[in-house]
């Protein structure tokens, strides 16, 4: 089903709250009208000192509405009769303050009021200062509407009107329309469950110190979200990292090798396709201190370090697999000659290589992929990880339906 199938008939409140991005509102509107959509855009009093609603109501081909209190509106009960008419209800862009009204249950303006109203989905595309996105309350508040069901799309990383960089930039209407296009359909994994494993691991030397790496687990989470959206019951493994959870994924946090091992091993067999996305530790203390080991003047401290049981490897093992295995290779160089000899070593289904170093990799918003499978390859240029995620989880469900095609032959 293309994009424009996906949203033809589709009853969508847009709103759009007080946020430099505002202006942004006008592509998308149009943009959800050709997906062929039938659109309302509520403007919060903030909104509106951005952008006019006039430019909104003549784009959308409806007045827009701003006012709570609007006795024309009210009359029937505008904000009800809207809560119920919608098929989604989406807020782009949503500014902070309004995500941490919308967290309280407020309703003091006629957007808010609305999303407290309808029984309708609710997607919001966020956009603002990179310092309030990563703040712990914006982060929290992301956190309980979540929980809430309340789809997230985005943000982005980049440039933002202050002059300063990073994430909080919102999406580009193409991609809020891709994305709200793939939540808005059945998926094509309905029925399936997709087990992921994301992150670090830490391996303890004493209480205090451990050895780690430097992933950020952004990839896995973006998968996770990816698979979630495609319809599938997703099992999401974490290292220790600081993420929230992507809506509708069922969450296991790890710190270890073996933790994370043990739990792969509990939900493989139950699993369809297995995204082996972590950068899990080769090698872990042999010893593990009980107290802080500390510092001497002259001596050198020597680790001895066995090496941890290959996860990947101890599930493609296992007789009469048939599971879908997804292995990834982060590689300094020669990236193409190593992930096909890993894909063969580990018998993999399918490995997406990733080029790691300074600026590359891990702890970036932004990452390209080489994706190999037998007689096969794709390479997914750089884009930020949400995005790459689902073209990634496309590849995915394509080669996983080809396999289980052919096996069923």
């Amino acid at each position: 089903m293309t994009e424009t199938q996906s949203l033809a008939g589709k009853q969508i409140v847009v709103g759009v709250t007080g946020s430099i991005a505002a202006y942004k509102a006008a592509d998308l509107v149009r943009r959800l009208r050709d997906a062929g959509a039938e659109l309302r855009v509520v403007m919060t009093p903030g909104a509106a000192e951005f952008i006019t609603p006039l430019t909104l109501q003549t784009l959308s081909g409806h007045p827009v509405a701003v006012e709570l209190l609007d006795a024309d509106q009210e009359s029937a009960m505008g904000h009800i009769a809207l809560a119920r008419w919608a098929d989604w209800v989406l807020i782009a862009p949503a500014s902070a303050d309004t995500i941490a009204r919308l967290t309280q249950g407020r309703a003091e303006d006629l957007l808010t009021a609305l999303v407290l109203a309808t029984e309708s989905p609710v997607a919001l595309a966020p956009a603002m200062n990179n310092k309030m996105w990563s703040h712990q309350a914006t982060q929290d508040n992301l956190a309980v509407l979540r929980s809430r069901g309340v789809h997230v799309i985005g943000p982005a990383s980049g440039d933002q009107a202050c002059g300063e960089q990073g994430e909080g930039r919102l999406l580009e209407p193409t991609e809020i329309v891709t994305a709200l296009s793939l939540l808005a359909v059945p998926g094509q994994l309905k029925g399936k469950q997709v087990l992921i494993t994301a992150g670090p691991t830490y391996e303890p030397i004493d209480p205090v110190r451990f050895i780690g790496n430097r992933s950020s687990g952004k990839m896995g989470f973006a998968l996770a979200q990816a698979a979630q959206e495609a319809g599938a019951e997703v099992i999401l493994i974490a290292g220790p990292v600081s993420l929230p959870t992507p809506t509708g994924v069922q969450r296991v946090n790890v710190e270890t090798a073996q933790q994370m091992l043990d739990a792969v091993t509990a939900e493989a067999n139950h699993s369809d396709i297995f995204i082996s996305c972590a950068a899990v530790a080769d090698y872990s203390p042999a010893k593990v201190e009980a107290n802080k080991i500390k510092k001497t003047t002259h001596d050198k401290l020597i680790l001895e370090l066995e090496p941890t049981t290959d996860i990947v490897s101890s599930v493609t093992s296992q007789p009469d697999l048939t599971l879908f295995v997804v292995g990834f290779a982060a590689e300094t160089r020669h990236i193409a000659d190593y992930a096909r000899e890993k894909m063969q070593r580990k018998k993999l289904d399918m490995i997406a290589a990733n080029q790691v170093g300074e600026g590359q990799g891990f702890a970036v918003d932004d990452n390209a992929l080489q994706v190999f499978w037998t007689g096969g390859e794709q390479l997914l240029p750089l884009a930020p990880k949400s995005q790459l995620a689902r073209d990634l989880m496309t590849l995915i469900i394509e080669r996983f339906y080809a396999k289980n095609s052919t096996e069923n032959s």
